[in-house]
């Protein structure tokens, strides 16, 4: 009998390079890219996401994709798919503070580029993703869980809770801000929560949005107006806790108020409003991105204040860095999960993705100070800045993650 239940846990073994838990945008993004670079890839997701269908109401989760993000998805095969189905590009951003009326304003010509990044929902990107990974021969485990995982000099072996065991050179944990792998680690995290909510809908205003996406800082927190492809806009309201629930609570046509308000009417008054959501705001960064044998990737490695678009982009931009270390290291003929390769890996995405999160931390806490000499002197600084072509264009450049050229 024994022997007869070792053949079986035998078989239900399968040798990897790498096993991904999480099967969100930056896990598929992963496991895709990986495959590409010839690692033979397991995925492994609690859950089949949801279905995209271009007849159901725009998903109220979208994102802001940066070039950086277009180019890794054109890469993975799935871009044009992407733009095909529904997608809008934005090619200018306008910035105003509401106590000073500086403003700051971003084209896209300025990089020489049609598009400043492209407005598109969550749901649609996963699924594009996901089904890519059969042609990429990415093994998937879904639903399924990791129960516990062990690491040692020869690699890495991870148990799930349908009893199947896979073994690999290298975890990368993709599985959310609350990462039970990162738990397992024993990784911390640090960070603070802005006790704010984003209030998200989608709306139709009487002015067309002019593939812009434009954002006004208020004393409460930034709202967004941020073009979609049907002509309506997503927006994304901070708000501190109390006011958000009141203004989740409020009617239809209060709420249509208090948007257009709340954006100056800068495209004239709220004709229509969708259902609307609400979500906390967090700042987290996990005290290191490295264990033994297993890196931290997307939101398991951090969480950052939305408004600046970035979270998804840092997370895409972790999924690039990841690529690269590990061809870097089969080129090199050494171990991908060794200590040295993920170091590598580790050093450059914590330095660049903390460098971000506490820049978007300042950028709240600046426009969130109501003094007034110090509201006078931000807007002697937005208009200055305003100005300087230079300095607009490297910020425009780093938000995109790349000053080259367009990509398809």
């Amino acid at each position: 009998m024994s022997g007869s239940l070792e053949r079986t846990r035998r078989r239900r073994r399968e040798g990897l390079d790498v096993v991904v838990v999480g099967g969100g945008m930056a896990g598929a993004a992963a496991a895709l890219a990986l495959a590409d670079e010839g690692c033979e890839v397991a995925l492994v997701e609690a859950r089949e996401p949801e279905p995209w269908r271009a007849e159901d109401e725009v998903d109220l989760r979208v994102v802001a994709l940066a070039a950086s993000s277009a180019q890794l998805l054109d890469r993975l095969g799935v871009w044009d798919d992407i733009l095909a189905a529904r997608a809008c590009g934005y090619r200018h951003m306008h910035v105003w503070d509401a106590e000073n009326g500086a403003v700051l304003d971003f084209d896209a010509a300025d990089l020489q580029r049609r598009d400043l990044g492209w407005i598109v929902e969550n749901r649609l990107i996963q699924q594009c993703l996901w089904q890519a990974l059969d042609a990429a021969d990415v093994r998937r485990h879904c639903p399924a869980s990791v129960e516990r995982y062990t690491a040692d000099a020869d690699g890495v072996r991870v148990h799930l809770d349908d009893e199947r065991v896979l073994d690999a050179r290298l975890l990368v944990a993709a599985d959310g801000a609350r990462s039970p792998l990162r738990a397992q680690a024993g990784i911390a995290t640090r960070g603070r929560d802005y006790q704010q909510r984003g209030v998200v809908a989608h709306v139709r205003t009487e002015r067309e949005h002019g593939y812009t996406a434009w954002q006004r800082f208020l004393p409460e927190g930034p709202i967004a107006l941020l073009p979609l492809a049907d002509g309506r806009c997503s927006i994304v309201w901070t708000l501190p806790e109390a006011r958000a629930r009141e203004v989740l609570a409020l009617d239809d046509k209060a709420f249509r108020d208090a948007v257009g308000v709340a954006t100056d009417f800068r495209l004239g008054p709220i004709l229509e409003t969708t259902a609307r959501a609400g979500f906390p705001l967090r700042l987290q960064l996990a005290e290191r991105y490295a264990d033994a044998r297993l890196v931290l990737l997307g939101d398991a490695a951090h969480a950052v204040h939305p408004l600046a678009g970035q979270g998804v982009n840092l997370g895409l931009r972790d999924v690039v860095e990841l690529r690269d270390t590990i061809r870097d290291a089969r080129a090199a003929d050494r171990d991908i999960g060794s200590a040295a390769v993920l170091r590598r890996y580790a050093r450059r995405r914590r330095s660049a993705d903390t460098f971000d999160a506490r820049a978007f931390d300042g950028v709240e806490r600046l426009f969130g100070v109501q003094w007034s000499p110090f509201v006078t002197a931000r807007g002697v600084g937005m208009r200055m800045l305003n100005r300087m072509g230079f300095a607009k264009r490297l910020l425009a450049g780093h938000a995109a993650g790349t000053l080259e050229p367009n990509p398809k």
